[in-house]
This record gives C-alpha cells, structure tokens and sequence, in this order.
C-alpha cells in the first residue's frame, strides 16, 4: 500500500506474526508495509497517523477486529488479538526475541523435517503453541534415537504427532480455518 511502510517485519500492524507466515518465508510477501496488496488496516493506520500497532488507536479494538479470527489467510489469525496484548505487556523488543526462536525452531522443522506436504502445519504449530511448548517438542524430536532411521514421511508422521498431543492439552487445533 501506498505511503505504509514498517520497520518491523516480524509483527504485523494488527497483530500478525509475519514472521512466520509461509507467504513470507517463500519470499511471496514483502511483510506488512513492504507487500503490494491493499489492506484496510494499514489505511486506517495512515488514517490515524501512522500507528505502529493497532492497540495504540483510541478506538482499539475496532469494528475491524469484530470477526478477525474467524478464518486464517495463508497464517493463521487465531492469535491475533492475543498476541498485541503479549507484545504491548512484554514490550516488542521481547516479543520479537521469542519471535526470532520460534524463527529458528521454524527454520529447523521446515529445513530437516518437511515431506513437501507440511509447511502450512508447521506455521501453524509455531504460531499457536507457546515457545515452551515448542521448546519442549523439539526435546522430544531430538532425544529421539529411532528418528534418523524413519523414512521423512515417517519422521513428519512421528513430528506431527509430537505437536498434536502438546496442542491437545491446551485444546488448540493445529489447523488453518478456511472459508
């Protein structure tokens, strides 16, 4: 969009972990303010005088937050709300540490683990899931002796797996909701 630019590209104006979009990671999107789509978020940012995050706006949250999280794009919105209020409470510098670990763990799943077919799962995961949990999974997957001898669509399965129980204890459904 026209005149909308961020110097962060991790976290989104509205509350998207940009970061660890797939559009993003596959270099199809520049990130919030660097894309060519038209967004009526970043207008109403320039419209307000150019606020770095929505939460700062007198009249956060808006009727454009009614329904944000009920379907996901190419990431999931399910966070969205949620994860401005973490980053207005920790401050952004923390938030964007987090966020460069939850990078790293991303990276390592997509770059060792992904059969072609998981990516979008992976996205997910790490979006969703707190970085403990992630943390924890990664544990798991590493201290697995039997891992290296699976076939990569057996390792993917037994990953999947991994992250779908710790989601479970928190009833989060590792899944993109589309229209």
């Amino acid at each position: 969009m026209k005149g909308f630019e961020r110097k962060n590209q991790l976290f989104s104006l509205c509350g998207l972990n940009c970061g660890l979009c797939p559009m993003f990671l596959g270099k199809y999107c520049g990130g919030c303010g660097n894309g060519n789509q038209s967004c009526k978020i970043a207008k109403c940012s320039l419209e307000h005088g150019r606020i770095e995050y929505c939460y700062e706006c007198e009249n956060y949250p808006c009727g454009k937050y009614q329904h944000i999280d009920k379907y996901d794009s190419f990431i999931t919105h399910k966070r969205q709300k949620a994860d401005l209020e973490k980053m207005q409470n920790i401050g952004i510098e923390q938030y964007n540490l987090e966020q460069q670990e939850k990078i790293q763990i991303l990276s390592c799943l997509l770059d060792n683990y992904n059969d072609g077919h998981r990516k979008n799962f992976f996205c997910v995961a790490v979006n969703l899931l707190e970085l403990s949990e992630l943390q924890e999974a990664m544990k798991q997957i590493q201290q697995n002796d039997k891992l290296s001898v699976l076939s990569i669509k057996e390792q993917c399965s037994y990953i999947v797996d991994v992250f779908q129980k710790i989601a479970e204890k928190r009833n989060v459904k590792l899944k993109l909701i589309k229209k």
